[in-house]
Parts: C-alpha cells; structure tokens; sequence
C-alpha cells in the first residue's frame, strides 16, 4: 500500500521517477515540468499521458506547483488523488470515498464540477460589476445633489446680499432724512431766533437814539425850544410789544419712533418686493409648456390654432360628447399632465372681467354640475364681477388684489403638495394651497367664463416665461 502511495504521489508518470520540478494540469494529474513540456512538444496535440484528456491549446498559465499543494488535493482519510465532486454532499472525493463513506451519491468530474463554479463566478462578478456600477452612479447622484445645494447656497447668498444692501441703503438713507429733519427745524429756529434779535436790535438802536434828544433836550436852557419839541419827544416811540414774543424750542420728540416705524414699513415692502422677485424667479425656473386639449373643451369654447387662447362664443358646436369633455362649465384642461416633480406656467388674464384658473386631476368629474375645490380635484383662483377675487379652497377665501393682475403665474410641486399663484406684474404671492395630497395626474385648468355680451370676451391666453434675471 505505502509503495503504491509514494508511486502515486511522488512518481512521474513519464520518467518513473521521483518529480522534479513538478506541476500539475488542469485535469489534475502531476509530472515533471521538463517531463510534460518535452512530451508535448513531440506531439501534435497537448494530451494529458494519464486521462488522455485533450488541450486544443496549449495551456499557457502558470503550472501548478504539486508538491506544495499536494496536501490540500490528497484525501484525508484514503490519502488518494480529490479526483470526484460530491454534488450530494457538496464536497470534493476520491475514488474510494465514492463506493465506501459516499455509496449512492451523485458524483460528478472535477473538470465539471468547476465549470459549473465558474460560470457562477462569472455571474456572480458580472453582479458585483453591475453593484459597482450602480454605486458609482449613486456618487455622481450624491456629487450632483451637492452641486445643486452649492448652487441654490450661491443663488441664496447673492439674494442675501442683494436684499441686505437695500435694507443697509435704504437705512443709511432714512438716517440721512432723520438728521435732516432735525437740523432744519433747528435751523429754521436758529433763523426765527436771528430775526427777532435783529427787530430788537434796530429798536433797541432806535430807543437809544431817542434817548440822547431826550437828554439833550433836558439840558436845554432854551423855554421856546423845549417847550415846543417837547409834546413829539413825550410820545411814546414806535415800538413792538414784545410780552407775548417768544422763541419756542422745537420739539423733537417722537421724531426717531416715527422714523424707525416709516423705516419699518419701507423695508418691509422692500423685503417683501425683493423675496418675492426671487421667489417668482426661482419657481419661473420650472416652466412648462402648456397647450389646451380640445378634447376637454366645452362646446361653447372657441380655442386657437396653437393651442394657447381661449374665450367663450355663445355658438355651441356641435361636438361629441365624448367622456373627457366638459359638457356643462365652460372649462378647458391643458393636453399636458404631471404625476411627479414641479411645473410652471403663465396665463395673460388682462381685459377679462371673470376668469378661473389653476390645476384639476384627471380624474374629475366633468359632466353637469362642477364645484371648483379640493375635495373634488380642484385647485383654483377665480375673478368674479370684475373686482372680486377668491381661493376656492373650499369654504373659499376672499383675496385683497389692488390692482388685479394682468398675468397669473400658477406653480406646482407635486410631492411637496403645494400649488401656488403669483401676480407676475407685481412679483407678488397671490396665494398657496399647501399641504395638498395628490394621487392622480394633474392637469392645467382654464375657465375663460361666460363672455357676459361681451364685457368678458378678452381670451385667457397661455404665455411663455419673460424671466427678468434678478442675480447677475
């Protein structure tokens, strides 16, 4: 048995000698390096001399070293060659193992066991590959989101500075105004005071004029002379009364609290001017572009070619009734909808005396009678008798809009659940409905209203963005 062992584990096969130098092939069998090499460059083809297993190409990698790794291919309990797979037990056999401890089991080659584990490999690399792959994207995902936030920081600290500096100008110039204020009522008492002291003056010069004829004439030994000058200098001089005169100090109190609360109110028109520019630009920033759906037009709605305009004509046509259309409210949807994101669009109001407008979902009610709120898909602003403005948030909020807009911009960001209205000519925040749960697609929503013989046929008409750049 031990003869056999050492013939099986340390002899060449070729030179039936102990290995040197020894190698093992990809079917598993060991032999001299030079023994193996000499053996195939005498033949055609690369067999190995044991199995006879065939080499269509010369194996090129790095020959196994035998004795090194001798140990870990031997059978620990027959010491024979691991030559079988054990798919049973999944485990590596010799041939003894087969009929004694694994009688019965599936057995496979070697050979095939690893092609099998290989293409496993190249699997299981091909999705370590895609796992890289997609950590990789998440990285540019991450470094984009930092570039947004840097560029919403930027735009944020250029609106900061822009908005600081008005408010600092606007306080150096209020200041200005103050110090004003005060220095001319001083200066005005200052010129009051300076008058008064020159009318006593001249009299006080006048007086004393008066009082040398007066002495003069006391001295006089002449009887006809005094006597006769006497009755013009008895009477009393041409002078002012001065009891009730008086040089009143201004009062200054109040004037900084009054000045501060003007401040006050200035800056916070300022601010709210100023934050509302660059509100209304950053949401200007989401434009869409937005065309009605004639499909959902309301028989009596004449829209434009284009798609951008609409009013109401008293002419029905004759038009299909079709599921999505407005059979009873003169109302339009816009062809385009969203499920997701933010959106924007701008829709010109000027001339109209009633109009309704903002987002709708698709799945809204669109036949008889339609209430306009958010309990049944609505999202919208009205003009009414030409002066009254509402938010039909259902109780309806009236709104203070003097003077109306002439441009409705409207802004949706669906997951934040807010849709907002702005008053593009004045940069101002109409109003929002927040906190809205969206579960549908949203549609824009355009009501032009009755034309009223024609005090209301101006056309609601959807315009592009005129973005006036507020940063540099």
């Amino acid at each position: 048995g031990m003869t056999q062992f050492v013939s099986e584990c340390f002899l060449c096969c070729i030179c039936l000698d102990v290995f040197t130098d020894p190698v093992t092939t990809s079917c598993g069998h060991n032999f001299c390096k030079t023994c193996i090499s000499q053996h195939w460059d005498m033949n055609q083809m690369c067999q190995c001399p044991m199995c006879k297993e065939t080499f269509y190409t010369r194996p090129q990698h790095q020959l196994i070293d035998a004795v090194e790794n001798l140990e870990g291919r031997m059978c620990t309990k027959h010491d024979k060659l691991l030559e079988l797979f054990c798919k049973t037990d999944q485990t590596c056999v010799c041939m003894l193992c087969s009929v004694l401890e694994h009688k019965n089991h599936e057995f496979v080659p070697l050979r095939e066991e690893y092609e099998g584990k290989k293409a496993e490999l190249e699997k299981t690399e091909a999705e370590i590959q895609q796992m890289i792959q997609k950590r990789r994207l998440k990285i540019q995902e991450v470094k984009e989101s930092v570039k947004m936030s840097k560029d919403a920081a930027d735009r944020q600290k250029a609106e900061g500075v822009q908005v600081f500096t008005a408010l600092k100008e606007s306080v150096e110039r209020r200041l200005k105004e103050l110090i004003k204020e005060i220095e001319d009522k001083q200066e005005a008492t200052e010129k009051q005071a300076e008058g008064l002291i020159k009318d006593l003056e001249q009299e006080i010069s006048e007086l004393m004029e008066r009082s040398s004829e007066v002495e003069q004439l006391s001295h006089s030994e002449d009887h006809l002379h005094l006597l006769q000058s006497f009755s013009s200098l008895k009477a009393a001089p041409p002078t002012k009364d001065w009891t009730e005169v008086r040089v009143r100090p201004p009062s200054y109190e109040g004037t900084v609290v009054r000045a501060v609360a003007q401040l006050e109110e200035t800056v916070w028109k300022l601010m709210k001017k100023k934050l509302f520019e660059a509100e209304l630009q950053r949401v200007q920033q989401y434009e869409v572009d937005v065309t009605l759906d004639p499909d959902t037009a309301h028989p009596e709605l004449i829209l434009s070619d284009d798609g951008k305009q609409v009013y109401h004509s008293d002419v029905r046509k004759n038009l299909p009734n079709n599921p999505e259309r407005f059979s009873d409210c003169v109302m339009v949807l816009g062809e385009q909808s969203f499920s997701s994101g933010r959106f924007y669009f701008e829709v010109q109001v000027k001339g109209k005396t009633e109009w309704a407008l903002g987002v709708a979902t698709e799945s809204i009610n669109r036949k008889g009678i339609i209430r306009l709120r958010p309990q049944d898909g609505f999202w919208t602003v009205w003009l009414r008798k030409g002066n009254e403005y509402k938010a039909l948030a259902g109780p309806s909020v009236h709104l203070c809009l003097h003077p109306g807009p002439e441009k409705v911009g409207v802004f949706v960001d669906y997951e934040e659940g807010l849709v907002s209205f702005y008053d593009v000519g004045a940069a101002a925040l109409i109003y929002s409905f927040t906190g809205c749960s969206f579960t549908h697609k949203l549609h824009p929503y355009f009501s032009p209203s009755l034309n009223d013989g024609g005090k209301n046929s101006a056309p609601l008409i959807i315009c592009p963005v005129s973005v006036t750049l507020i940063y540099p």
